[in-house]
C-alpha cells in the first residue's frame, strides 16, 4: 500500500501542478498538502525538489515522466473508454 500512496501522491502533485517563469523548463511546481512520509520518499527518489519549509515543491524531469507513466497505468482505461 506504501507504493500505491507514494505513486498516487506523485500523480496528484503532476495534475494540480503550474509552470513557472523562474524555473527551469523541464520542471513543474506543486503544493504540497500531502503526506510528509510520500513527499520525502518522492524526494529520495529525486522526482521533487524542494526546502523543508517551503508550503510547495518541484517535480523534476523525472518526476514528470514517472507521472507521466503513472497516468497510463492508472487512466489507461478511462482515457482509450474502456
Amino acid at each position: 500500500m506504501k507504493k500505491e500512496i507514494e505513486e498516487l501522491t506523485l500523480l496528484l502533485l503532476y495534475l494540480t501542478s503550474w509552470k513557472e517563469e523562474d524555473i527551469p523548463e523541464t520542471m513543474r511546481r506543486s503544493w504540497k498538502g500531502h503526506s510528509f512520509d510520500a513527499l520525502n520518499q518522492l524526494m529520495d527518489q529525486d522526482y521533487l525538489r524542494g526546502g523543508i519549509k517551503s508550503k510547495s515543491v518541484y517535480l523534476t524531469e523525472a518526476g514528470i515522466e514517472e507521472a507521466k507513466r503513472l497516468i497510463e497505468k492508472y487512466f489507461a482505461g478511462e482515457m482509450t473508454g474502456e
